[in-house]
């Protein structure tokens, strides 16, 4: 069969690095030590014949290996034609030698053959390299799973003396990962945590992530070290995508870059450390946060833009315009969307709302589209559309509905979505007959993939997005039932830690009491959207119509009583009976509750929600009571009370064509 070889650029493969070696001490003149490995069949009941794809793979693998001369130490390539493409690639450590990247990758090639004898994704992991490949084109794409968390060395006696200056590292060096500009997202640095005891740590993304995305993917992994690495001497993370590692002493040959000790920071366990410090302190530092100056500047630039005057504020706005003419490759023809849409027929009308009409379309070349066409009455405005359109057109990612293009033309403004065919989950989830359908490997493979889209919007992409309107109708199943997170009309984008708005808008039941009742909204506004929705998949019942009773007045209450119980099983989805996984669905109904409860700092974020939903062998710890659920109607200033209105609310969102609100940068 006629293979043919195509070789990508140096930003366009996806992989990771896991350079990582437990249990023995690693030095660099060892040969490759094999870490792990993984083999799995993504697509079920697959069309596509082995002894196909065998041979491709077989000449991938080969090719692959045969290309480790590369100087930055990692290749991607493709072999065969549409149908049973083989997508390959290799990534080597950023601190070995070439003659080490050949000997790793030349073991990998006949490893991976080995252990992985007929799925369709392989990746093998040592020490020194990497090797993957994979029916799907994963190019550029972040992953997740699996995650290996791991610690190779004792506790020391205060744990948050050192968790605090490791914090502090691993994010200053994903910061220099993220931004480097070398060919290699890789960087190592050592902090003094005391006078003779330093730690040294390791970060590395795969070569064809962006910036974001490799900023992300090791905030995720930061995320895991306090499940695996609490006070520990040494120990790190590998995802897919990017790997973190520390230790008290130094096992790359990298430079590292020095950072000052931070105030305070003294030998654990001596008696000026003893005091504990609070746990969340160290989970926050260990997961990164904005620095101190980088906050002042936002503060100081936000007060800034507002303080524009008019004349001023066109003039940034007439300059921002010039950011759509300039995305050529993203205008449509008024013409082709006509034709698509047959004219925006009532035939290919699939949904409406207060902002205008969605039709299905068809382009020339056979794809399927959704257009959302504002309408002339909606008072949305030249302002608005840009800011939608330059928000949709940064967000990528697998969970999130991907923006196609847009046309403007006289009064028409138009944007062009993907067409997601399994309409919403609402659809599914709240029929009688279709939420039969949703078994609970769709509804927990639902659950993860809203995590992963809503922690993207939250430190993933280039901006920090709130999208304060989550809710099973703004979610959309793909022909795989795999969820895309729609509808931005409401977002926020968010430069420090917290927002406010005079204009309360959202859904009823999904929003958050500091958001309801002040107009406060932060990241913890979605996490707690997000453990309605939690509650509503597995319950099956809409939160907004859940019928009151002398024993529960809505649906987080009904599963917070069933909890304490100890009956939280009888909450579940009667039609998954059959199905369910007994410490799946516990799980998911307790980070529900974690993420429903009043004080926002109590909810856990979208981080560390990621990682209690792939690590279920963590404990975690016990909600309190939830948030009371604000029905439209009533009164904000009673929330908290026992009683409340048996009005049902009815949605202040159409899952329609929104424009999105964007705070100033």
């Amino acid at each position: 069969m006629k293979s043919k070889i195509k070789t990508n650029s140096l930003f366009h493969f996806s992989a990771t690095i896991l350079p990582l070696f437990i249990f023995l001490t690693f030095t660099v003149e060892s040969s490759p030590t094999y870490f792990n490995h993984f083999c799995k069949n993504i697509t079920a009941n697959s069309t596509r014949t082995t002894a196909p794809f065998s041979d491709n793979l077989n000449v991938l693998l080969s090719y692959l290996s045969s290309n480790t001369t590369n100087p930055n130490g990692y290749f991607n390539a493709s072999a065969g034609d549409p149908g049973n493409t083989a997508y390959g690639m290799f990534l080597c450590r950023g601190d070995i030698s070439t003659t080490q990247c050949q000997n790793c990758i030349s073991t990998a090639e006949a490893d991976l053959l080995q252990r992985c004898p007929t799925e369709k994704e392989g990746v093998i992991w040592y020490d020194l390299c990497e090797m993957r490949y994979s029916e799907v084109n994963f190019i550029s794409v972040v992953e997740q799973d699996p995650t290996y968390p791991f610690s190779n060395a004792p506790t020391i006696s205060d744990p948050d003396a050192l968790n605090e200056v490791l914090g502090e590292a691993m994010s200053y060096a994903t910061n220099q990962a993220a931004d480097n500009q070398s060919g290699k997202k890789f960087a190592t640095n050592k902090a003094n945590l005391a006078e003779n005891q330093t730690i040294y740590s390791l970060v590395q993304c795969t070569a064809d992530l962006s910036s974001s995305s490799c900023s992300m993917c090791l905030q995720m992994a930061m995320a895991s070290l306090p499940i695996c690495c609490n006070g520990k001497e040494g120990g790190g993370v590998l995802l897919m995508s990017c790997n973190l590692r520390y230790e008290m002493y130094k096992f790359s040959t990298s430079s590292d870059t020095e950072l000052p000790s931070l105030p305070g920071a003294n030998v654990p366990g001596s008696p000026s450390t003893k005091g504990k410090r609070s746990s969340s302190k160290a989970i926050i530092a260990i997961v990164g946060s904005l620095t101190g100056s980088a906050v002042l500047l936002s503060m100081v630039f936000y007060y800034f833009l507002k303080r524009k005057s008019k004349r001023k504020r066109r003039a940034l706005d007439d300059r921002d315009m010039e950011d759509i003419t300039v995305m050529q490759s993203l205008h449509y023809d008024l013409r082709t969307i006509e034709a698509a849409t047959n004219n925006f027929s009532v035939e290919n009308k699939i949904g409406s709302g207060g902002f205008g009409m969605v039709f299905k379309g068809t382009l020339a070349n056979g794809r399927e589209i959704a257009v959302k066409r504002l309408s002339r009455s909606s008072g949305q405005g030249m302002q608005e559309f840009r800011n939608e359109l330059v928000l949709m057109a940064k967000l990528q990612h697998r969970n999130i509905v991907r923006l196609l293009g847009f046309c403007l033309d006289g009064k028409e403004r138009v944007l062009i979505y993907e067409f997601v065919p399994n309409k919403s989950l609402d659809y599914h989830l709240f029929d009688r007959e279709r939420q039969n359908q949703l078994d609970w490997l769709t509804r927990f493979k639902i659950i993860k993939g809203i995590a992963r889209g809503i922690l993207y919007l939250h430190v993933g992409s280039q901006i920090r997005i709130i999208h304060r309107d989550l809710k099973p109708g703004n979610v959309l199943l793909d022909v795989d039932m795999n969820p895309r997170v729609s509808d931005f009309g409401m977002a926020k984008i968010l430069e420090q830690t917290q927002g406010n708005t005079r204009r309360v808008a959202g859904t009823y039941g999904y929003m958050s009491p500091e958001y309801a009742m002040h107009g406060k909204f932060s990241e913890k506004s979605d996490v707690f959207a997000f453990g309605v929705l939690i509650l509503e998949i597995i319950s099956g019942k809409r939160n907004s119509s859940f019928q009151l009773s002398s024993y529960a007045e809505d649906l987080l209450t009904y599963a917070w009583k069933l909890w304490r119980e100890g009956n939280f099983l009888n909450f579940m989805d009667l039609s998954l009976q059959d199905s369910y996984s007994r410490d799946e669905v516990t799980r998911c109904i307790h980070i529900g509750l974690l993420s429903v409860q009043e004080d926002p700092e109590d909810r856990p974020t979208m981080a560390m929600i990621v990682q209690m939903l792939n690590i279920l062998d963590v404990a975690l710890p016990q909600p309190h009571e939830p948030a009371f659920y604000l029905r439209r109607g009533s009164d904000p200033s009673k929330v908290g009370s026992s009683t409340a209105s048996s009005t049902n609310p009815t949605s202040c969102s159409a899952n329609e064509l929104t424009i999105t609100e964007m705070v100033p940068r």
